[in-house]
């Protein structure tokens, strides 16, 4: 007897989130993804249809197969993800699971997906990304970018969030995360704190000038009487 997976039918269907690589395609008229694990081989745009990574012919997600998109039930849990080294650059996407699906304890793997909304990270340098930039690797086709502010840009070429929603198409929606605060855990300076900053600072540099009028023989602050 072969073994039969329970089957759902939900009334709507079910919402999901993943992290991913933006990409744009070599001729700059399109804009997609592409995972950060087994499907990086893969771009593929806001609506698309899954495929068996290993060129196999049959449907994904087949159950003796670890093909087809993957995603996980709660924000929390994809947000995690990007604390990892090698995931700081990605975005978060929230997805919509289309088509036949496989339920897990930690989220789906599925045949279809529409991408609905896209979270860029913040630029390295702690600004709000407003850019789309060459990101200086890729896939064969696809530039994978990422997202900076207009300082970081450099010479790279760039699209503007705008203009990557617009290329993605499908009503896609992509906005900036808000850059770390106060509140994040980063203590912000009143004036008392940065008048301590200063003294401190002040302390140090008198220190310097003493050590260095002793090691070339001079006193601090004694004046040149060579004429």
């Amino acid at each position: 007897m072969r073994l039969r997976l329970p089957e759902e039918h939900p009334t709507e269907p079910p919402t999901g989130y993943k992290i991913a690589r933006p990409v744009l395609s070599h001729d700059g008229t399109r804009a997609g993804f592409t995972g950060v694990s087994l499907g990086a081989a893969l771009p593929y745009e806001v609506l698309a249809e899954a495929a068996c990574v290993y060129g196999r012919r049959h449907r994904a997600p087949h159950r003796r197969c670890d093909c087809g998109f993957h995603c996980v039930h709660d924000r929390a849990t994809a947000e995690a993800l990007l604390c990892t080294a090698g995931h700081r650059g990605a975005v978060l996407l929230e997805v919509t699971v289309l088509g036949a699906y496989i339920r897990f304890e930690r989220g789906f793997r599925y045949a279809r997906q529409r991408v609905r909304h896209v979270t860029l990270p913040p630029c390295g340098c702690g600004a709000a990304a407003t850019l789309l930039a060459d990101a200086g690797w890729g896939r064969p086709g696809w530039r994978v970018v990422e997202g900076v502010c207009g300082r970081c840009r450099g010479g790279r070429q760039a699209r503007s969030v705008a203009g990557f929603a617009r290329l993605a198409g499908e009503g896609v929606t992509v906005v900036a995360a808000d850059p770390p605060t106060a509140g994040d855990g980063l203590q912000r300076l009143g004036m008392p704190e940065l008048m301590a900053e200063a003294a401190l600072l002040q302390a140090r540099l008198d220190h310097f000038q003493a050590e260095l009028a002793r090691f070339s023989g001079d006193e601090p602050g004694s004046a040149d009487q060579r004429g």
